[in-house]
């Protein structure tokens, strides 16, 4: 016996449409002597229709029957009767027994066979009251109930239509089941033998004339074409929200962060970073070819930033080496978004009114000069916020952290003494791992240093409380990704980008 394939039905569909014009349901057919009625076989039908039908070789429509098949209870009623019928067979004719109570009836017959068929009974006059019991009503009534059920057990339809199909279910004693099948007639291009169409115009084709004598396919612009692809958010945008909900909720304001470009004076010498500092080297940051030269900033601020680097000032020494005007109009893509920090600060200590205390964060990409690897990339994402008060201390810095990063789901947090030029104290902060079992860095922080903050114009009791970590940590940590390379650029996975879900950070108890 060969496997039924929709290639072999073809042709029965295709001789039997020959003999007969006209198939009235698809479950006349056969294959290899046996009748096709699952919906399995019905399912390998409708792809064999399918195939003819693109070829206008048949036409078909779907019909949708329903048939009906037993509980369990239905087949109880088969093998002894219906519960009203069961309950009138135990009670003796009036006058010649004692009347049966319900007690008695449920000890004989069950409670549910008891309660159904009590009630059945009334209602068809079979049985009536007669003192603390019941006695016979009727003679000897035909159990229609049980006739019914053999009937839908051998024929799969319910005799009585609709209505009576419903009081059937209704009772849970049937179940119904839909079929699909077919009816089949000719098509306009009908034939017992299947021709291949083309379904292309081929260079090939135009080239050699054969077009002239191919038979292609007709359009079915009724057809159902490919779901369109509403798109995804990539993991980095969708961990980038819940930051910047937390935020929001924090009360903090976004800074624009739309200029990649900036000159190395906002870059590294606003920020107090000396400009013989390694990170200033070009194998640490891209500098821009073209245009040569920044615009200068305000003159006065400038020649500030100067004397603090080559004078010091504010109770400091500075780096008591020579400032290079040339360095600092040098442009390059930013190395940190503290650089649009150090620009907000320097707005916020000159604004019309003064100075007022501020909270700021920012979300954006920065770029490095360092060799790709599984950690690292020349261009990643920096997380950066920052609090400007008067008479805030290492403290409040301390307690903001556990108060951030518990928001997001690391509550064990350890803050290690670090080194930045632009802040004194500086803290790095650490989280224990559970993955990893070990404590792992997830942002670097501190206080802005006076050298950066006065020469701006802020007044003397400001304090700054600064931090910034990477996008990509956290979220290779949530989405369990092992090497970054396939999170950004051209590794990445777009099918992966479509199935990882909208990323929800588990909040730390409050």
């Amino acid at each position: 016996m060969s496997a039924l394939s929709p290639d072999g039905l073809r042709d029965v569909i295709l001789q039997t449409l020959d003999r007969c014009a006209e198939i009235p349901d698809s479950r006349e057919l056969a294959w290899d002597g046996k009748l096709l009625k699952t919906a399995e076989e019905q399912a390998v039908v409708r792809a064999a229709l399918d195939s003819l039908a693109s070829k206008e070789m048949v036409e078909y429509k779907q019909i949708t029957t329903t048939s009906y098949s037993l509980t369990e209870e239905g087949d109880g009623i088969v093998s002894n009767g219906s519960h009203e019928y069961r309950v009138w067979q135990v009670l003796p004719v009036k006058g010649q027994g004692e009347p049966v109570g319900v007690p008695d009836l449920k000890k004989l017959l069950g409670d549910e066979t008891t309660k159904v068929g009590q009630m059945r009974a009334f209602k068809n006059k079979w049985i009536a009251k007669d003192g603390a019991g019941f006695v016979r009503a009727a003679e000897a009534p035909v159990d229609e109930t049980l006739n019914v059920i053999k009937e839908i057990k051998e024929t799969g339809i319910v005799p009585g239509g609709e209505a009576a199909a419903k009081e059937l279910q209704k009772r849970k004693l049937i179940t119904p089941r839909k079929h699909i099948h077919y009816s089949i007639g000719k098509g306009p291009q009908f034939s017992t033998e299947v021709k291949q169409l083309e379904t292309d115009l081929t260079v090939e084709m135009l080239q050699s004339g054969a077009w002239k004598s191919s038979d292609f396919k007709q359009y079915n612009f009724a057809a159902t074409g490919v779901p369109t692809d509403g798109g995804a958010l990539h993991p980095l945008l969708k961990v980038r929200e819940e930051f910047q909900k937390i935020f929001f909720d924090m009360g903090f304001t976004e800074m624009p962060t739309n200029r990649f470009v900036e000159s190395a004076f906002w870059n590294f010498d606003a920020m107090f970073v000396p400009q013989q500092h390694p990170a200033r080297e070009m194998q640490d940051t891209f500098y821009v070819k073209n245009p040569v030269k920044a615009l200068k900033p305000d003159s006065e601020y400038y020649e500030r930033v100067r004397k603090i680097h080559e004078e010091g000032g504010f109770g400091s020494i500075g780096y008591r080496a020579p400032f290079n005007q040339e360095e600092s109009e040098k442009l390059l893509l930013r190395t940190h978004t503290t650089a649009v920090t150090t620009d907000m600060l320097y707005k916020l200590a000159n604004q019309p009114g003064g100075f007022k205390p501020a909270k700021m964060f920012s979300i954006d990409r920065v770029f490095r000069n360092e060799t790709a690897d599984a950690t690292h990339l020349a261009e990643f994402h920096q997380v950066e916020g920052l609090v400007a008060d008067y008479d805030i201390t290492l403290g409040h810095l301390i307690a903001f952290m556990q108060e951030f990063f518990g928001k997001t789901g690391n509550t064990k947090l350890r803050f290690k003494p670090a080194y930045n030029p632009y802040t004194e104290p500086s803290m790095e902060v650490f989280s224990w791992h559970d993955g990893l079992g070990k404590w792992i860095e997830i942002a670097n922080s501190g206080i802005f240093r006076p050298e950066m903050l006065e020469p701006m114009g802020l007044p003397k009791g400001v304090r700054v409380l600064g931090w910034g970590m990477s996008l990509e940590r956290p979220t290779m940590i949530k989405y369990k990704i092992q090497d970054i390379r396939t999170l950004v650029g051209h590794k990445t996975d777009l099918d992966q980008v479509k199935k990882r879900p909208a990323v929800r950070l588990e909040k730390g108890d409050d």
